[in-house]
C-alpha cells in the first residue's frame, strides 16, 4: 500500500511540474488566467535565430497578423502579454526565422486557462491529489473538486498552498516615424534611447499609446542669403560685383533652377557689371556658377522679379 502511495505521488508531481514548465521550440504555451490577458511563454533551443515573432488570427489556419517581433530573438527563455486581444478565443502560433535563411511556423493554439495554480506542501500519505489537464474551465475544475472532496470529517490538517505565479514578460515600446516601423525597445533601454536622441539629434518624439512612440524629425527652415559677388538690385537688373576683377580671370555661367544653361559670361573685365533682366526672359529663379582663374569660386542663386 506504501509503495502505492509514493508512486501516485511521483506521478502526481511530474504531471505537476510539467504543467508550469515551457515547452521548448517549436512548442510553446499560451494560458490565460481569466482576465482577457493572453500569456505566450517558449524556449529557444536553437543555436542561432535572426527573427521570432508572435502571430494572432480569428482562424487557426489563415488570417494570421503578427502582433510582436521580439528584439532580442536569442533569449534562451521568453515570453509575451497580449493585452489587446478582442477575446480569448484566438489562436497564436509562433514565426521563427534561422540563421541560414529557413523559417518555421509553429503549430497554431488557442490560451487554455491555467487552473494548476498551487503547489500543496507535505500533504498526508492518503492524501487525495487532482490535477486539471488543459481545455478544462475555472467552473467545470471547481464542480470536479467538489465531487472529490471526502464525505467525512477528518482531523488532518493541510498546510496552506504556495501560489506559484509565472514571471512577467518584459514590457517594449515600438518607435515609429510616420506609419513606419523602425525599432522596438524594452522598457529598462528607453530612457538611454531618449537621452541619446536628445544629445544627438533635434528630433522630438511624442507618446500615442501606451506602448507606442512616434519620432518626430527636425525640419529646418531655409533662409535665403543674398550672394555678395552676384544679387539682384530692387528694378529686377542683377549685379555682378567682383572687387579683385583686374587682379584676376572672372568667368561665369547661368542656369535654370532645372540646371539648363542659359548663357555665359566668358571673362568679366570691370567691376560692377550690369545685367539686363531681359536676359533671362522669364521671372523666377536662377543658379550661377562664379569662376576665379578657372577654379568655382561660388554657387549660388538669385531670382529675377516680375515686371
Amino acid at each position: 500500500m506504501r509503495k502505492l502511495a509514493a508512486l501516485l505521488l511521483i506521478l502526481t508531481c511530474t504531471l505537476y511540474t510539467n504543467s508550469w514548465a515551457q515547452d521548448t521550440l517549436p512548442k510553446f504555451s499560451v494560458v490565460t488566467k481569466g482576465n482577457k490577458k493572453a500569456i505566450i511563454s517558449w524556449v529557444n533551443n536553437y543555436p542561432i535565430v535572426t527573427q521570432i515573432s508572435i502571430q494572432r488570427s480569428k482562424d487557426s489556419l489563415k488570417g494570421f497578423v503578427t502582433i510582436m517581433s521580439m528584439a532580442d530573438p536569442t533569449v534562451p527563455q521568453n515570453g509575451f502579454v497580449d493585452s489587446k486581444a478582442p477575446d480569448m478565443n484566438q489562436f497564436y502560433r509562433i514565426f521563427v526565422v534561422k540563421n541560414n535563411g529557413q523559417f518555421l511556423f509553429t503549430q497554431s493554439k488557442r490560451p487554455f486557462f491555467d487552473t494548476v495554480k498551487v503547489a500543496e506542501k507535505q500533504q498526508p500519505e492518503n492524501a487525495r491529489r487532482v490535477v486539471i489537464s488543459e481545455g478544462v474551465s475555472e467552473k467545470q475544475a471547481e464542480e470536479i473538486k467538489e465531487k472529490l472532496q471526502p464525505t467525512t470529517t477528518t482531523t488532518t490538517t493541510t498546510p496552506p498552498p504556495v501560489v506559484v505565479k509565472p514571471p512577467e514578460p518584459e514590457k517594449f515600446y515600438f518607435v515609429k516615424k510616420r506609419d513606419t516601423l523602425v525599432a522596438t525597445i524594452n522598457a529598462k533601454d528607453l530612457k538611454k534611447f531618449r537621452d541619446s536622441m536628445v544629445t544627438k539629434t533635434k528630433d522630438t518624439m511624442a507618446f500615442v499609446g501606451l506602448d507606442t512612440i512616434v519620432l518626430k524629425p527636425f525640419v529646418p527652415k531655409e533662409v535665403y542669403k543674398p550672394s555678395k559677388f552676384v544679387y539682384t538690385e530692387k528694378d529686377g537688373n542683377v549685379t555682378i560685383n567682383l572687387p579683385t576683377a583686374s587682379l584676376h580671370k572672372y568667368n561665369i555661367k547661368f542656369f535654370d533652377m532645372q540646371g539648363i544653361p542659359q548663357f555665359d559670361i566668358d571673362e568679366i573685365k570691370e567691376s560692377p557689371l550690369l545685367i539686363d533682366k531681359v536676359n533671362f526672359l522669364r521671372s523666377g529663379w536662377y543658379k550661377f556658377e562664379l569662376y576665379e582663374d578657372g577654379k568655382l569660386k561660388e554657387k549660388h542663386r538669385f531670382f529675377i522679379p516680375k515686371e
